[in-house]
């Protein structure tokens, strides 16, 4: 088991993927990628030879065919089924990022690449590479999971939805317009935790240390922070702007439905509300 502390400050414990479990769902994979190249071999084939074109052709729709195949498959199956290929999905494997969330597009991409180029194709001889850096991982990582920075783990179940966090209305405006490429996931991580904190801490850690966030956030996103309002509110509003901008439009209107009560003093219990 290992523990992966999310982007919304949930502490998880997920089973960690080893090599025979992970090896027997890429030898799955494996056997689906060579019947879908031998389909789309066929299909080239066919297409082509009657045709009577040039056979330079032929190579390089050959070579687009194994490149798709080696690539577009896991890339593709991943981003759809959310860190999953048909071998990790019977054998009950998810692919994550290192803090537990869910992967996109672009973790599939580089975990896709760095698979065919040095894990276990072109430079990784047939998986030796792949096997040996995992082995040498304390959470089993081939070079494609450091690269992404994500984790295969055993995940039968679905990971928990995320708190979210409400803005106060007056700082909306404020928060609408700023950069949030420019802010870290770390940094991110560190507000939510001290968002979900907040009544734990005694009100001088409270002040300190959210006023130690607010001047690292707004000096990673080079705006000046708004005066007269306390810490909380500040970083309330950019995590709420955060997760509207990152969260699917169906998901996130649902959450603030539920009445929102702001004012001078701003509980935490009123500005994040579990799902």
């Amino acid at each position: 088991m290992a523990e992966f502390t999310t982007g919304e400050a949930v502490a998880l414990e997920l089973p960690i993927a080893r090599i025979p479990t992970r090896a027997t769902a890429f030898l799955i994979d494996v056997v689906v990628q060579a019947m879908l190249a031998a389909v789309l071999f066929v299909l080239t084939i066919s297409v082509l030879l009657p045709s009577g074109a040039d056979p330079a052709w032929l190579d390089v729709a050959v070579l687009v065919t194994v490149v798709g195949v080696l690539v577009g498959y896991p890339v593709a199956c991943e981003t759809v089924w959310r860190g999953r290929t048909f071998g990790k999905l019977l054998l009950g494997l998810r692919v994550v990022r290192a803090d537990g969330g869910p992967i996109d597009f672009r973790h599939a991409l580089t975990r896709g690449l760095a698979g065919a180029i040095v894990d276990f194709w072109m430079l990784g001889a047939f998986g030796a590479v792949a096997v040996l850096t995992s082995m040498c991982s304390p959470n089993a990582r081939r070079i494609g999971d450091v690269l992404a920075g994500t984790v295969v783990v055993h995940a039968q179940r679905p990971l928990p939805a995320p708190l979210l966090a409400v803005a106060p209305p007056w700082l909306a405006g404020w928060a609408g317009p700023l950069p949030l490429a420019m802010l870290p996931d770390d940094l991110a991580l560190a507000v939510r935790q001290y968002l979900s904190r907040f009544h734990t801490l005694t009100p001088v850690v409270q002040h300190e240390l959210g006023t130690a966030l607010v001047d690292a956030v707004c000096a990673r996103l080079q705006v000046p922070a708004p005066a007269g309002y306390p810490p909380l509110q500040i970083l309330g509003a950019v995590i709420a702007e955060r997760q509207r901008r990152v969260l699917p439009p169906p998901m996130f209107p649902v959450f603030r439905q539920a009445p929102m009560q702001v004012g001078p003093q701003l509980h935490l219990g009123s500005m994040i509300t579990p799902p």
